[in-house]
């Protein structure tokens, strides 16, 4: 009867703890990540367990991403307009519709032409590297021949 006792006394504790925590965690989310880095760092700073615990957290709640949040961080990339698919929506002006799809079209095509460009010059790189390498090495054959030759003469 002594074990029930004990355990219906600290049930209380632990609702109201688990009440605190959630509470203070509806508090940071309502703050946004920079509340949650926050509080990482200070739990770091004054009791290492706590930051350590608090990192632990996030990782496992995804507290890190900005679209966990909600309010004013919960702007993701795609609401921003940092998405692709944003860029080929119309703004509602044909001209500049016109324009926006030939400038994206040269803009891509450049880095295209860029990218080859980067290859090309990395295979010349690696070319002239094993050149090199190989040159060394038919210079690096030719001495052993010739010393060869000297000792066959015996000269050392």
């Amino acid at each position: 009867m002594t074990y029930s006792t004990d355990t219906a006394a600290k049930a209380p504790a632990l609702g109201g703890l688990t009440n605190r925590l959630h509470s203070a965690e509806d508090w940071l989310d309502s703050k946004g990540r920079g509340a949650w880095i926050a509080a990482m760092v200070l739990g770091f700073v004054f009791f290492w367990p706590v930051g350590l615990a608090l990192v632990v957290y996030m990782t496992y709640a995804n507290k890190w991403s900005k679209s966990m949040f909600k309010g004013k961080f919960c702007a993701s990339r795609r609401d921003a307009g940092m998405g692709r698919h944003v860029a080929w929506r119309s703004s509602g002006n044909s001209a500049f519709d016109a324009y926006k799809a030939d400038t994206l079209r040269r803009l891509e095509d450049e880095q295209g032409a860029f990218e080859s460009f980067l290859q090309r010059l990395r295979e010349a790189k690696d070319k002239q590297e094993f050149d090199s390498f190989m040159e060394e090495r038919a210079k690096g054959a030719a001495r052993p021949a010739a010393a060869d030759q000297d000792a066959a003469r015996g000269e050392y």
